[in-house]
């Protein structure tokens, strides 16, 4: 079970970090205000999916420690 959670937990942190990235290339890329937006709400969907993701794993990995 831990280690379900330690993979879900990375998987997780690696969504954020995608949508860290995705939110500075829509930045440098300067798009007007419509398209950024458009964007943006994509960018906020994934990292609220990956918040999601890295707590459940964190969730497991709790049980687990617990659970010995």
């Amino acid at each position: 079970m831990i280690g379900i959670g330690a993979a879900l937990t990375l998987l997780g942190v690696l969504g954020l970090v995608w949508c860290i990235v995705l939110a500075t290339r829509a930045k440098r890329a300067q798009l007007p205000d419509e398209q950024m937006r458009l964007v943006l709400q994509k960018v906020v969907v994934l990292n609220m999916a990956a918040l999601g993701i890295s707590g459940i794993g964190l969730m497991c990995v709790v049980f687990g420690v617990l659970a010995r």
